[in-house]
């Protein structure tokens, strides 16, 4: 018989990289105060020795599991799957793993799977959500640290990571108002979602500081392409004259764009149109192309993660922290040229 495999170990990471052992470890395990270079060639090392962590024996050491929690209440996944790609993006780099666990909106069920997290002894746990509005925390003194992903906790000691839908929404009427249009009306969700609340105020803030305003109230629905096409015949019904519509979503958006089309009037020509979100199923199904606000999600959720690791490796970030939002120009405010 063949003498066994020998694995390679955390020695051999060091002598190929030319630093300690005690360097090695830190800089696979995202610890230490470590020069980039360094990490990047004990993490080449480690790559060409095939070199696997042992989760046990590192755990044992250091005092954590290299586990986080997740738990979400989008039972959908149309945005905590964004937000779980990103956090495994900077949680991936230093070996951790994330466990994912469906609250369903019920406070029982979420308590169970705190509950469940802390008997795993998980480094720390991020709370995300489908909505935007601030929710009760998932409790206070617990053993780990707390993130909030997207939505936000109603606590101010807790650390929250949430998209700047206000700045959001100020770009998408800087960006009509560029392109020419100044005759602008809001369609949006429901009234009582702190998401159209933020985004048709300040839209209308935006609007005020330019001396002028949106020729109709913000027309509050359903967050759907049937209420974008409602909203149209609102607008048309009473005659109100607009060169552009900023819409709270992109569903409404494609509504809107169909509704317009159907009653004769072009988008971008007649109508500039600019949604939310940036969903790809929604802006390339639109014609033309839907122009929309981005929350970077997945970039959302890798700060969210950051932050986590800071408050696990004892530097927390109390408070809510603005997430950028960008522009995604396409076809529906650019006119083609001749």
């Amino acid at each position: 018989m063949g003498r066994p495999e020998r694995h390679a170990t955390i020695a051999d990471v060091a002598a190929l990289a030319g630093v300690s052992v005690g360097t090695a470890s830190k800089a696979l395990n995202g610890r230490g105060s470590l020069r980039e270079e360094t990490r990047t060639r004990v993490r080449e090392a480690a790559r060409q020795l095939s070199f696997q962590a042992n989760a046990g024996a590192r755990s044992l050491h250091s005092g954590r599991t290299y586990t986080v929690g997740m738990i979400t209440t989008d039972t959908i996944g149309r945005f905590s799957i964004p937000v779980l790609m990103g956090a495994e993006d900077a949680l991936g780099a230093g070996e951790m793993s994330i466990f994912l666990c469906d609250g369903r909106d019920d406070p029982i069920r979420e308590q169970y799977y705190v509950k469940t997290l802390l008997s795993r002894r998980v480094d720390g746990i991020i709370v995300t959500g489908r909505r935007t509005e601030a929710r009760m925390s998932i409790g206070r003194d617990l053993p780990v640290p707390v993130v909030y992903a997207f939505i936000s906790s109603s606590d101010p000691q807790d650390c929250s990571v949430v998209p700047d839908e206000e700045s959001g929404a100020r770009k998408a009427v800087e960006h009509l108002l560029a392109v020419g249009r100044t005759r602008i009306a809001h369609v949006t969700g429901p009234e009582h979602h702190n998401s159209a609340r933020v985004r048709a105020a300040a839209a209308l803030d935006r609007l005020t500081g330019e001396g002028l305003d949106l020729v109709a109230p913000p027309l509050f629905g359903g967050w759907s392409e049937a209420w974008g096409r409602q909203a149209v015949g609102i607008l048309l019904a009473g005659r109100t004259e607009f060169d552009a519509v900023f819409c709270g979503s992109d569903q409404i958006a494609r509504g809107v764009s169909d509704a317009l089309r159907a009653a004769g009037r072009r988008v971008p020509q007649d109508v500039a149109l600019v949604g939310f979100d940036n969903w790809d199923v929604m802006t390339e199904g639109a014609q033309p192309p839907l122009t929309s606000v981005d929350m970077d999600l997945e970039g959302l959720g890798r700060s969210a993660a950051e932050r986590l690791l800071a408050a696990i490796n004892g530097t927390a970030s109390p408070g809510r922290h603005p997430h950028p939002c960008r522009l995604v120009v396409r076809g529906s405010t650019i006119v083609p040229p001749a």
